[in-house]
């Protein structure tokens, strides 16, 4: 490297560290309360292993041998998750004393809801298996569908929410919607039986609320009607309700805090929503005129106050 390139470097590093001096929110320096984001993602492998235990080891179960692999499991994760967790408390206090008691506590009772996790992420699977006719199996479902990832990585993430755990929930969602294309909050609150079917491109907001036996398609948007207010509206309802078996289908956008999709409601495809829907309503967007030439016949069939377009070519 010649001299020219030496001067070169030297200009930019001094550049680069005046840009730090600037802009110091956008750094870290002799932090000792940094996450690992490397940490969070293996946390989030061993949970999947501790709750559907035998799909992902690296060694068969056995069933005189599960109390030794639970034993070993939760050692691992308890000491990660207690580190990590005193890390986010940490980037938001001041204060060290009591922090390492308070992790601890926050992890033990987190993992104390594991058993209640592993109940109600089984409806999930029933769900997807119920309502997927290419399911061949619970089995295929828990191995291979994305979907099941995201939500069962949003399921653990919104209770270490609801612990008050600052940052580690919403780097957990984020590192499901990198691998799934589904985007959860943590802070949204999701019922029992949950689907989301093929589900990339979903987005579910912060103050979204979802009942039980809600079915989701690709590209569903349930969002905000307006974030101008920024900061301003941290804490508002801005999220829209979904009530008990609403289905709703590909591309759909429901927006706003105070829309309600009633119980029992089915969404056609493509559907923009801005108010509440009464329960037990079809809503679709109607069909753009179509044409295919001299030799298209187009028959309208009607079926009880809904209207079907059925083209024969």
């Amino acid at each position: 490297m010649g001299i020219q390139d030496n001067l070169n470097i030297r200009r930019l590093t001094n550049a680069i560290l005046e840009s730090y001096r600037e802009e110091e929110r956008i750094i870290k320096v002799e932090a000792k309360n940094q996450i690992s984001d490397t940490v969070v993602a293996k946390l989030i492998e061993n949970l999947r292993d501790l709750i559907f235990a035998g799909f992902f080891s690296k060694r068969q179960l056995k069933k005189d041998s599960m109390e030794y692999y639970l034993g070993e499991l939760l050692e691992g994760l308890i000491h990660n998750l207690k580190k990590q967790i005193a890390h986010a408390l940490l980037n938001v206090r001041s204060e060290e004393a009591g922090i390492e008691e308070e992790a601890e506590r926050i992890a033990c009772a987190f993992l104390g809801r594991i058993p209640d996790l592993r109940r109600i992420l089984a409806t999930d699977v029933e769900a997807f298996y119920d309502g997927d006719p290419a399911a061949f199996s619970t089995d295929e479902i828990i191995m291979s569908y994305p979907g099941l990832y995201a939500v069962m990585v949003y399921r653990a993430a919104h209770e270490l929410h609801l612990l008050g755990v600052p940052l580690i929930p919403r780097m957990m969602t984020e590192h499901a919607h990198s691998r799934t294309g589904i985007d959860i909050h943590p802070g949204a609150i999701i019922g029992h039986h949950f689907f989301v079917d093929h589900g990339t491109g979903i987005v579910v907001g912060e103050t979204t609320v979802i009942g039980n036996h809600v079915k989701i398609y690709q590209g569903v948007t349930l969002g905000a009607l307006s974030t101008r207010g920024g900061q301003a509206l941290r804490g508002m309802k801005r999220h829209p309700t979904i009530e008990d078996h609403v289905t709703i289908y590909s591309g759909t956008s429901i927006f706003g805090g105070a829309t309600v999709i009633g119980e029992g409601v089915v969404i056609g495809s493509n559907a923009f929503i801005i108010k509440s829907v009464p329960e037990k309503t079809r809503v679709s967007v109607r069909n753009p005129e179509l044409q295919f030439g001299e030799d298209v016949q187009v028959r309208r069939v009607e079926f009880a106050q809904e209207e079907f377009l059925d083209y024969v070519i």
